[in-house]
């Protein structure tokens, strides 16, 4: 790369078009980087009140002891506001965060292509529209390249760096080089619907809302399970309500509109519902919950304490939940060990069976109460368990004992194949796998940008490793059975991902 490409360079000017959150926070960043940074808007007089906004900005971070008094006065020395676009002709890179419409996007950089030169590196923060599409109306679209920023963009370190199809390497490698000297973590992605995270998170939200519209379980439980088992940070309702349900929703039905109405992608009814009725989260004061002076939210559903079994007897190392194994023995509880190949089933001294999550119902056999998967076993403090209506009660009182003596708050939802946890961990595994396989970004990216973005406790590559390579293809193979819609259907990359022969180490 030669010094004329570097856009890293501090001297260069970057120039941003919009002047929204996004588009302050992507000015906010480049400003702290050294670079001067001319802003503008289409609205007049916007992009001077956003200068003004990110230089109060500027004054907080002096506040806080995280910029000098003296950075700040350069730093705000560096940023211009513009009048017209044609302010914009010597600028080393442009930023577009203005709406998102394909036709207003295409007509903004046809506009630009004609004032700024040749080299100058154009940029689109979209997060849900083509990057093909938008760089298809250029003359040049070889130096257009997707840079997503997740918002608030000073503080969230990712940014999905997306090649359309005519993106020239180096026009992508400019770009990459550029997010990572801002002190960013640039991921390279193709383009493809939602990118990495908005495609792979799809599960995370739809799974969940799933398991509410089966009946299994009400939100504060679903939310509670999935953090307290799953090692998520939030639930995903909870988290909707945050986003906003109008958003969030938005997200879910372009992503299943660009692949062609996947009903892997299928966006849920339920959420509709809440977004036609205005319950938009918690800017709306309802969402999923409500926000209300004085509303209290729901406590999950944790079942009152039970006796704890003299002994269990271990069919098997009960394969990713062995560590229960461990931790049974601590808890003063007699663990009488049956060898079995695969075994992942407790035996209960009543002669009930607790076998974890696998994609099947409870109904189907005499006797099985199921648990859901945990991130880790020790450290979870809430356990799922999933039981057909006509339920041993001596069975599931053993149950709730043999978790509570663990420590564990103990929530019994319905009759739910794959759980919570394990179905939702099952998906994310699946489209990550099959993401990596077409090409849109390496195992490592993709973990990357599921941990970064998303917040994510493990990526979702790195929790199949840990699971087991034939883990969650077993799991959604046997959902696809129970629901043949082709929602649970695992992809071709699992399937080769789950029956490849084991990796063997070279030998000295």
């Amino acid at each position: 790369m030669t010094a004329h490409d570097r856009l890293d360079r501090p001297h260069r000017l970057v120039s941003v078009v919009g002047t929204g959150t996004m588009g302050q926070g992507i000015a906010q960043v480049a400003l702290v980087a050294g670079h001067p940074v001319r802003l503008y808007d289409a609205v007049h007089g916007r992009a001077r009140a956003a200068a003004e906004s990110i230089a109060a900005r500027l004054d907080r971070l002096v506040e806080k002891g995280r910029m000098s008094a003296e950075e700040r006065a350069a730093a705000v020395a560096r940023l211009e506001p513009a009048q017209a676009l044609d302010e914009l002709a010597d600028a080393a890179l442009v930023i577009e965060a203005v709406l998102e419409r394909l036709d207003v996007k295409q007509q903004l950089f046809r506009d630009l292509e004609e004032i700024v030169a040749d080299d100058c590196l154009l940029a689109t923060n979209t997060s849900s529209l083509s990057v093909t599409a938008i760089g298809g109306a250029l003359r040049l679209p070889g130096r257009f390249v997707g840079l997503h920023f997740f918002n608030p963009a000073p503080l969230l370190p990712l940014v999905e760096v997306v090649s359309g199809s005519a993106t020239d390497v180096t026009a992508a490698t400019r770009a990459y080089e550029t997010a990572r000297a801002w002190g960013k973590t640039p991921v390279a992605c193709a383009d493809t619907p939602g990118f990495l995270v908005n495609r792979i998170a799809r599960p995370f939200y739809a799974e969940a809302f799933a398991v509410y519209e089966d009946q299994g379980a009400d939100p504060a439980t679903i939310d509670a399970v999935l953090r307290e088992s799953g090692g998520f940070r939030m639930g995903a309702f909870e988290l909707t309500d945050l986003i906003g349900q109008d958003v969030n929703e938005a997200v879910t039905r372009s992503v299943w509109e660009g692949f062609s109405q996947d009903v892997k992608f299928r966006p849920s009814l339920a959420q509709r519902r809440l977004v036609e009725a205005g319950h938009l989260g918690r800017k709306a004061g309802q969402g999923w919950y409500a926000y209300g002076e004085g509303e209290e939210r729901p406590e999950p559903h944790t079942a009152p304490p039970a006796d704890k079994p003299a002994y269990v007897v271990a069919e098997g190392d009960l394969g990713p939940a062995r560590e229960l194994l461990a931790l049974i023995r601590e808890a003063g509880i007699e663990v009488r060990e049956e060898d079995e190949d695969n075994g992942t089933r407790l035996v209960l001294p009543g002669g009930g069976q607790l076998a974890l999550a696998d994609g099947q119902t409870s109904i189907e056999y005499r006797d099985v109460i199921y648990f859901d998967l945990a991130l880790d076993y020790r450290k979870a403090t809430r356990i799922a368990l999933a039981t057909a209506q006509d339920a041993n009660q001596r069975t599931l009182s053993e149950a709730v004992g043999l978790f509570q003596a663990l420590g564990k708050d103990v929530s019994v939802i319905g009759d739910v194949p794959g759980m919570i946890v394990a179905r939702t961990v099952a998906r994310l595994i699946d489209l990550a796998h099959d993401a990596v396989a077409k090409g849109v970004a390496t195992e490592e990216d993709v973990d990357t940008a599921m941990r970064l973005g998303v917040n994510y406790p493990l990526g979702p590559i790195e929790w199949s490793r840990k699971l087991g390579k034939n883990w969650a293809y077993a799991l959604l193979d046997d959902l696809h059975l129970r629901d043949p819609s082709g929602r649970y259907a695992p992809s071709l990359a699992l399937y080769r991902h789950s029956y490849a022969p084991e990796k063997r180490e070279a030998s000295s």
